[in-house]
């Protein structure tokens, strides 16, 4: 059985009727940019998250690079990042001319390690900027706890997260504010790329909305230096057809989370995700990890499943930071995921039998693996 990492035509196939009607009321209107669509899903998405404001930027990049514009953070300034994830939101960072802080994960659930906060502080620490990766939100308890004794801001990269909650709230409403992705792979995917910042803070909220626009609060009138960030009218209808939908998209990944957990339990070299009891994921990727990850990936695709290495590169090794001195060895942890992980097929298009497909190909493979140890 062919398995693909990721389908989303199945996504139009779904939602066929409401995607023509949302393109087709965009071009009917003939308004492309700050219109009423992106006014509506910004108070749609608002409100699914629980907070008093989303505002549409062009990405998910540009929206956490808003908000730390926004806040002034800019050359000396120091923001904790994880030390495993998308570079991304490293150059967030980077872009408004602060300095990227890694901290190291907690490797059961690959999101950053609460505990080595403290140590990482200094008198130019800002902003802490946690990911919620995978699907799985960070331990945004202690983390605001520890920015709370610090005075520092804390910015959460909500891409992968959406519906995803920590003790009951939504990500994207656990810091002071949160960048968003919805670049089309996402679980709230558009059908090109969009992004979002939530907030409940009303001056940044509004200071961020002129900064997407030249920094012009009355067009030709520029109060900041600002940059063109802004989410399309068709993205943002898009989004609209989709935002419904995305709690049951969730609760399908979900299932098939579960059964991997199920199927693959005590396999020899696999490890499994885990979720702390306070944590309630939505799955965006199943990763797993192995010491033979590489094997693991060529026996897969042999047998028609597609995997994906999320992420190969810690970016404090990538050739983009070769500038900051950084080598290998500097973030252990960081570069042992980067050798061991794999994501496996999950999406709410995908079957059960998909599924069970897949966990048939990682178990001959632990089998055989397992046989040739014992030799």
């Amino acid at each position: 059985m062919k398995v693909p990492i990721l389908e989303l035509k199945p996504a139009y196939d779904e939602l066929r009727s409401e995607l023509d009607a949302a393109y087709h009321r965009v071009m009917e209107s003939g308004w492309l940019l700050l219109g009423k669509e992106l006014e509506a899903f910004e108070a749609e998405y608002a409100a699914s998250v629980g907070v008093k404001h989303c505002v549409g930027v062009a990405n998910g990049l540009e929206a956490m690079q808003l908000v730390l514009m926004a806040l002034g953070v800019g050359p000396g300034d120091e923001v904790i990042v994880p030390s495993h994830g998308y570079i991304a939101t490293w150059l967030a960072v980077t872009h408004v001319g602060a300095k990227p802080v890694p901290c190291e994960p907690e490797v059961t659930t690959f999101n950053l390690d609460s505990d080595r906060l403290a140590a990482l502080i200094t008198p130019r620490t800002k902003v802490i900027l946690p990911i919620h990766l995978y699907g799985q939100t960070a331990e945004m308890d202690a983390i605001n706890a520890v920015a709370a004794q610090h005075g520092l801001f804390v910015l959460e990269d909500a891409a992968q997260s959406h519906g995803a909650r920590c003790r009951g709230r939504a990500a994207g409403s656990l810091g002071h504010a949160a960048g968003v992705s919805f670049y089309p792979s996402k679980n709230l995917g558009a059908m090109a790329d969009a992004g979002a910042v939530t907030t409940n803070d009303d001056a940044l909220a509004d200071k961020v909305r002129h900064l997407r626009n030249y920094g012009s609060k009355v067009r030709y009138h520029n109060e900041y230096l600002g940059m063109n960030s802004r989410m399309s009218e068709l993205q943002a209808a898009f989004l609209r057809a989709k935002l419904p939908r995305l709690e049951e998209w969730n609760a399908r990944r979900v299932t098939l989370a579960a059964r991997y957990q199920i199927q693959l339990a005590g396999l020899a070299d696999l490890r499994l995700p885990q979720v702390p009891t306070w944590a309630s994921p939505v799955w965006h990727l199943f990763v797993v990890r192995s010491s033979r990850r590489d094997a693991l990936q060529k026996h897969l695709a042999a047998l028609g499943v597609g995997t994906v290495i999320h992420y190969p590169i810690p970016p404090h090794l990538s050739h983009a930071y070769a500038g900051y001195g950084w080598k290998k060895g500097d973030f252990p942890l960081a570069e042992t995921l980067a050798d061991e992980v794999l994501s496996l097929p999950i999406g709410p298009h995908h079957t059960p039998g998909q599924i069970d497909a897949v966990c048939a190909a990682i178990r001959s493979f632990c089998q055989d693996s397992s046989h040739l140890l014992s030799k």
